[in-house]
């Protein structure tokens, strides 16, 4: 074992073995033969997390992955490490009792740095701009609906004290006061929050809107509210990890109170589309170059279309593409935990309408606001008026092919990482061939290719 240091970084090295588990649909792990001959395990240490990669006797990487404090890890026997990243599991057997635990204490070291600061502080963005919230306000199906929502509803705020969280520009706040609220708090955490006092005097709102700068999870409130409002929704739905936010403000909410929006349903179905499939797959060509000033790139090439296949993309399709009904997932606002959505795993079964190429899963989300007169719905389907969420579709590495009545099952698997997003782990299988493909994506990532 070698180790170098920096100010920030330690680099180690073992020499171990390495056996790799299959997840079968409906079975359980499946270990492989080990590798025959030893291979190098190097270790990245980060302030807060753990760069692992195994590579073979020629270099070339046969395993890698990023351990944080949310990989899925344990040791087996003494002196053995399994690692789950989604779907795909692997056990790292070391040479010695003491190689595992200098690797396991340094692992633990590595998770403790910083453990103090606030997963909020990691969520919100301290400069986010006017433009950012100009942009959302100019969705005209997004801002007219929470306007109909709220205002079509105006028995459920009529002297009724009011939660705005995240409020940006306060325009949620300016409505619930239109509708009736005796009072309403407005929490934001970033620097807009000061654009919004300013637009709250100037409109003679000061004893009716109060503007709370600061985080919902740190801010405190003379008193519990009836409603609770908010736009915590991202791209896919999940995007931003603002739904936790929404969640954790419920400890002000009332018995009986309501959340406007009540719960969303995510939808998700099969697609073929070759032509996005290319495009995606080209944007790796400049790897492919044998002589680029002299230099042999092509050796990169699978590490490029790797990393440009983890890009969600985001834009919107003809729902002629899609090869299934759809299959929906719903979470309930008002009954939903924070934790529940620290790991989202949706499983899916579709029968095919269509005989072809499945490229990819596509997904949309619709909202529900549930008020005492009516139910409002915001959606954001390839069916509906485009919004600035848009939809989001991503692809599988390896096409699969199916023939029309065969079903496709599997998971789709969303982790909470530290960059405000997910990790997407999907693998599919055509039942009746046993034929799988899988990926997994960067939601924080994506392609836009609307423009």
């Amino acid at each position: 074992m070698a180790a170098q240091s920096s100010s920030t970084q330690q680099l180690l090295r073992y020499s171990v073995k390495l056996i790799f588990a299959e997840e079968e649909l409906s079975a359980g792990l499946k270990l492989n033969s080990p590798s025959q001959t030893a291979l190098q395990l190097e270790v990245q240490l980060g302030d807060e997390d753990a760069d692992v990669t195994v590579t073979d006797a020629d270099g070339v990487c046969v395993f890698k992955c990023l351990v944080s404090r949310d990989t899925e890890y344990c040791r087996v026997g003494k002196q053995s490490l399994l690692i789950t990243v989604g779907y795909n599991s692997a056990l790292i057997l070391f040479k010695s009792q003491s190689e595992y635990s200098t690797f396991s204490d340094a692992l633990k070291k590595c998770h403790n740095k910083n453990k103090e600061g606030s997963v909020f502080s990691q969520r919100t963005d301290e400069a986010s701009a006017l433009q950012y919230f100009q942009n959302m306000m100019q969705d005209f199906v997004r801002t007219a609906t929470y306007h109909r929502a709220i205002l079509q509803n105006d028995v459920d705020f009529v002297d009724k004290v009011v939660l705005d969280v995240g409020c940006g520009s306060g325009i949620l706040s300016f409505f619930a006061v239109q509708a009736g609220a005796r009072k309403v708090y407005a929490v934001e955490a970033s620097t807009v929050a000061k654009h919004a006092e300013l637009l709250v005097r100037s409109n003679n709102l000061s004893d009716k809107i109060v503007v709370l700068s600061g985080k919902i999870e740190e801010i405190s409130l003379p008193e519990n509210v009836d409603v609770v409002i908010s736009e915590p929704m991202g791209y896919m739905l999940f995007n931003e990890r603002m739904l936790e936010t929404y969640l954790h403000s419920k400890k002000w909410l009332k018995t009986r109170g309501m959340m406007f929006p009540t719960f969303s349903d995510i939808h998700l179905a099969p697609f073929s589309d070759e032509q996005l499939y290319m495009e995606h797959f080209s944007r790796a060509n400049f790897w492919y170059q044998e002589c680029f000033y002299g230099v042999n790139l092509s050796s990169l090439r699978t590490a490029a279309v790797d990393e440009y296949f983890r890009q969600p993309i985001v834009d919107t399709f003809d729902t002629r593409i899609l090869m299934a009904q759809t299959v929906k997932y719903t979470v309930n606002f008002l009954e939903a935990a924070e934790e529940d959505l620290h790991r989202v795993e949706i499983p899916f079964v579709f029968q095919m309408t269509h005989s072809g190429l499945i490229h990819g899963l596509a997904f949309w989300f619709d909202v529900a606001f549930v008020g005492s007169l009516v139910t409002v719905w915001l959606s954001t389907a390839p069916t509906e008026p485009l919004t600035h969420w848009y939809q989001v579709r991503c692809l599988l590495q390896t096409p699969l092919f199916v023939k029309e009545g065969e079903s496709l099952s599997g998971k789709v698997l969303l982790v909470a990482n530290k960059r405000q997003s997910y990790d997407i782990h999907i693998v599919a299988m055509v039942d009746e061939t046993g034929i799988k493909s899988s990926n997994i994506l960067d939601l924080k990532n994506p392609v836009f290719r609307f423009a």
